[in-house]
């Protein structure tokens, strides 16, 4: 068995795929989370003993510092739309901080590409500001910068079957903006990977194999669900007014904030270490998109994806 690992995160979306990986990698593994109790579906993929649970808040540092206490390594996988700052910058800091006091030996932070302290969007502001907090604090850190993360629980690709599905013509917002969609398990094998001594240090983007702008997304997302509305591209400016007026409510189709997202591509850059650096081949969409996209489906899985052209 190898050591222990406290993963912020643990019990999200992302964070399952992350647990999942290295408890079969052998590490033990302490899931801290603002809620334990949000984690228990995990406990049937360890071992006796292997898993374990602290409730932690990155606002909070010393339930952070008690998350960390006697751990080999420390993963932070937490993010949020809603508290950017607190969670992404000042979060971000609290949990370096708290891994350099406890000696820990290894620390890998998720962060987004994008990610940058002079950035427009307060998302990206805020991730850049947090790699930079973790890099003064523990500068052995590894960050990993992912793109748009796919998976059966996520809320990107399911978000735009269920509306697909349910409408006749479909938006499409800043159609040429270009995304490069990873697997989730593929992350979760990057964050273990990033674990080993060699790559201390280090930062990498890590994106899938296809690097697909919205509109193709989309279509791709129709043909898989046996769909084909009508696409509609939204002009930029009636959205950047919806964005503005109403972006602000609960519920709002798009924030201001995700419109200034859109204007950049989420692409690995040339010059970044890309996923294969860390050892892994990129996992295509369609290859484990099927075993969820079918719950679209008229007739589920005994609806075949409609075929390209139709």
């Amino acid at each position: 068995m190898r050591g222990l690992i406290t993963v912020f995160g643990g019990s999200g979306f992302l964070g399952r795929y992350v647990v999942r990986d290295l408890l079969a990698a052998g590490w033990r593994v302490r899931v801290a989370s603002r809620t334990p109790s949000d984690g228990l579906f995990l406990k049937p993929q360890g071992g006796l003993g292997q898993l374990q649970f602290v409730a932690a808040d990155l606002t909070q540092p010393a339930s952070v510092a008690r998350a960390v206490a006697g751990v080999d390594g420390v993963i932070n996988l937490v993010g949020s739309f809603a508290r950017m700052d607190a969670v992404q910058h000042l979060g971000a800091a609290t949990v370096a901080q708290a891994a350099a006091q406890a000696n820990v030996k290894m620390f890998v932070h998720i962060s987004a590409i994008g990610a940058d302290p002079g950035s427009i969007s307060r998302y990206g502001r805020s991730k850049g500001q947090g790699e930079a907090a973790a890099r003064t604090a523990f500068p052995s850190a590894v960050i990993l910068r992912p793109s748009i993360i796919f998976g059966r629980e996520d809320q990107f690709i399911n978000r735009f079957a269920r509306m697909i599905r349910s409408a006749p013509i479909v938006p499409v917002v800043r159609p040429a903006t270009r995304f490069q969609p990873i697997f989730a398990g593929d992350v979760a094998r990057a964050i273990t990977a990033a674990l080993a001594p060699k790559y201390a240090g280090q930062l990498f983007e890590l994106g899938g194999t296809q690097i697909m702008n919205m509109s193709e997304i989309l279509s791709w997302i129709g043909q898989q669900i046996g769909v084909h509305p009508l696409y509609a591209p939204v002009p930029d400016l009636l959205v950047a007014l919806a964005a503005r007026i109403s972006g602000w409510l609960p519920g709002a189709p798009i924030t201001w904030d995700q419109w200034l997202m859109l204007q950049h591509d989420t692409i690995v850059s040339p010059e970044a270490r890309p996923l294969n650096a860390l050892g892994i081949a990129a996992t295509p969409l369609d290859v484990v998109a099927e075993g969820w996209l079918s719950i679209y489906r008229k007739h589920g899985r005994f609806s075949p994806p409609l075929a390209q052209g139709a």
